[in-house]
This record gives C-alpha cells, structure tokens and sequence, in this order.
C-alpha cells in the first residue's frame, strides 16, 4: 500500500522500481535452476537406456531394452529434476519478495509484516546534587546574590549570581562554583546592602553647624521627636 503522504504514480514508481531490484537480486538463479533439473533429467534418461540395454542384450534385444530402459530413466529423471527445481524456485522467489519488501519500505511504502523497531524509552536518572554547588548557593542567597532555594545544580541563574559577586569583589568573573569562591563568600560579610539603605530613626538629631545636614533634611517630613539644627550666629 502507498506510504503516508504517497500519491499513487510516486507509488507506482517505487513499485517499477523495486520489482527491478529484486529481481537484479536474483538474476540468472531461475534460468541456473533449470538447467539443473534438465540436466538431472539428461541423466537419468542415459542411464535408464544404458541399464535397459544391458538387461535387453541377456534377452537378446538390446535395441528393446535400451527404449525401455530410457523412458524409464526419462521418467524418473524428469519428477527427480521437477522435486529439485521447485525447491530452488521456491528459494529464488522467497529471496525475491524480500528484497522487493525491503526496497518498497525503504523507500517510504507500507508493507505487511514490516515495521518501525520500537524501542523503549527510558528516562536517564538525574545526577545527585553537588555538595559545593549547594553550599556556594546558599552563600549568595545570604549575600543577596541570588534569590530562591540551594539545590545543588548549576545554571544561568547560579552562574549570573556568581559572576556579579565577582565582578563587585575584583574576581575574575567566570560564572564557575570552586573551593576557593565557596571560601571568598563564606568570608563576606553580610551587612552591607541592608545597613546603608536603613532609614534614619525616630529620634535622630542632626547636627548642629553643617551644611550637608539641611538638605538631607530639608526634603524629609519632620517626626514626632526630631529637633532642627541651631543656627548658627
């Protein structure tokens, strides 16, 4: 039957195609299978006449025997060389339709008894986590690096936090988990960004006689308990 998606001349093709293979795959073994049996036949002719003869000859009619003797031999000759030749034809076609089958479903054809080898799929285990993956994780996660939970695997996000921790400390920025990184960040400490962001409390005073004061305090609203700067005479 045509393939899916085969029209039917580009099936037919494919057919025309495959039957000249197949029978390239064979060729001389029918014509070499006849002259087999015909040559059994041959034989078996000439040694039923010769057998016939001398039988004949004891009788006196040599002639005779020899005549009965071949057809004997033809006869017998002849099924011998049939029983031979329809094995070896039976052989030649059986080898014939599989080359023919093996060509149709190679080139796309669908063909009884021919299929897809199915093969089982089966889901490669995950690898175990890496303890200092795991650990440098949790170092930029402290460090406000990176955000989320330390699995212990490896990827852009991991390797983005790691490459902007070294780019602020003066490190080459490689993006890769090592020892030595895992000791640089477990050294850090993790006051920096939390503490120079902080509001200033309720009850700040600011300091008398500096200019960089009022502005800073120009623009805030005034609490409950802030005092104003004196100015000074």
């Amino acid at each position: 039957m045509p393939g899916p998606g085969k029209t039917l001349d580009a099936f037919q093709a494919d057919n025309g195609s495959c039957k000249a293979f197949a029978a390239d795959q064979v060729k001389g073994q029918a014509d070499a299978a006849n002259q087999r049996a015909l040559g059994t036949a041959l034989l078996t002719t000439a040694l039923g006449a010769a057998t016939g003869a001398a039988g004949g000859s004891l009788d006196g009619d040599a002639g005779g025997g020899a005549a009965v003797g071949g057809a004997v031999g033809a006869g017998a000759g002849s099924a011998i060389g049939a029983m031979n030749n329809s094995a070896d034809q039976q052989g030649i076609q059986a080898q014939y339709d599989n080359a023919f089958s093996q060509c149709m479903y190679a080139k796309g054809e669908q063909v009884p008894g021919f299929a897809p080898v199915q093969t089982a799929y089966v889901p490669s285990a995950k690898a175990a986590a890496d303890p200092l993956v795991r650990a440098t994780q949790s170092e930029l996660i402290r460090l406000g690096y990176m955000q989320g939970v330390a699995d212990g695997y490896t990827g852009p996000k991991t390797r983005r936090a790691i490459s902007s921790y070294e780019q602020a400390n003066g490190l080459p920025a490689d993006g890769n988990s090592s020892a030595r990184l895992l000791a640089k960040l477990q050294s850090t400490p993790t006051h920096a960004a939390a503490t120079a962001t902080a509001s200033a409390p309720s009850a700040w005073v600011a300091p008398t006689g500096t200019a960089s004061a009022t502005p800073a305090s120009a623009s805030a609203p005034a609490a409950s308990s802030w005092v104003a700067p004196t100015k000074s005479p």
